[in-house]
């Protein structure tokens, strides 16, 4: 055979096309242009919303077993917490029924005492309820707006509570938005009463957070860590037996004739929203009696 006819082509498997240089130059050039026209020109949108819209029932059919798992595991721990959360309700509303069963029937035995002690019947308090607007900008103060004013009938001096107790009390009413001044602020001052000794004193606003002080108690008086301090309900304010303060801190100084006793409101005033508003006590009360004029002493002298 000659030479000739011989065919000299490589074997298409070693048959070399553009160098690796010159393919990573043309695919690069490439890959900045699509980037480039996706970018500022959008070619690449209609083809990426067709390849999703074609793909999402092959991702929801690959989801199905993950969702059966997860969701499998979520339902038995969910009627594992909806079966303890049932056991814990029914024993609140036992403790509930029991505690009002005990409510009724104080408050009959407490009918019946007074009217065997010919005692006027106890005052009943007017309320209604607000919503939280606002709390005041003003960083020495610890004041609220509340969205009830004159026109609804709120008066200055009324206490304001919550489920927790009392909140503070109205300063300030306008025709429609009332300012409430907290338990917590530094000029404010309620009487309380410790259930546990009896003993009354006065609880006043340290300035600051949720935090209040017991003033004027003596060293020795028998003030302990975690005693509940109520309303006394002396005042003409405040209802008696309502939530207050809680003792933090009694801090006993030998060189002064005071204790220092630091307290924590029971109710926050931080994430509430809706409080209730009540008529001052004094409001209900028999006016004071008038002071008797001092008769003026005769004078004394003879006649010539």
């Amino acid at each position: 055979m000659p030479l000739g006819t011989l065919d000299r082509t490589p074997p298409p498997f070693f048959r070399q096309g553009p160098s690796a240089l010159t393919k990573l130059a043309v695919f690069s050039a490439l890959a900045i242009f699509l980037m480039a026209a996706d970018s500022r020109l959008k070619y690449t949108q209609p083809i990426r919303a067709v390849l999703a819209t074609a793909l999402l029932p092959v991702q929801r059919a690959l989801l199905v077993p993950v969702e059966l798992v997860e969701g499998g595991s979520d339902y038995f721990i969910g009627l594992q917490r909806a079966i303890a959360g049932e056991r814990d309700a029914r024993a609140k509303l036992v403790a509930q029924a029991e505690r009002a069963a005990r409510i009724e029937q104080l408050t009959a035995e407490n009918a019946r005492l007074r009217a065997l002690l010919d005692l006027r019947p106890a005052l009943l308090v007017k309320s209604r309820t607000a919503e939280v607007l606002y709390e005041a900008t003003d960083p020495y103060s610890r004041k609220l707006f509340i969205d009830r004013g004159a026109a609804a009938g709120v008066k200055p001096g009324s206490p304001v509570i919550n489920d927790s107790g009392v909140l503070g009390q109205v300063t300030r009413v306008y025709p429609l938005t009332s300012e409430v001044t907290l338990l917590a602020d530094k000029d404010a001052a309620i009487p309380v009463l410790n259930p546990r000794t009896q003993q009354r004193s006065a609880a006043f606003g340290a300035g600051g957070g949720d935090t209040m002080e017991l003033r004027f108690m003596a060293g020795n008086a028998d003030v302990q860590e975690g005693d509940l301090l109520l309303t006394s309900g002396v005042d003409g304010v405040y209802p008696p037996g309502l939530s207050v303060a809680t003792v933090t801190k009694v801090d006993r100084k030998v060189e002064s004739g005071f204790a220092r006793i630091s307290l924590v409101a029971n109710a926050k005033a931080d994430g509430v929203r809706h409080v209730l508003v009540l008529d001052p006590l004094g409001a209900q009360m028999p006016p004071r009696p008038e002071p008797e004029p001092e008769a003026k002493p005769a004078r004394r002298g003879s006649k010539r």
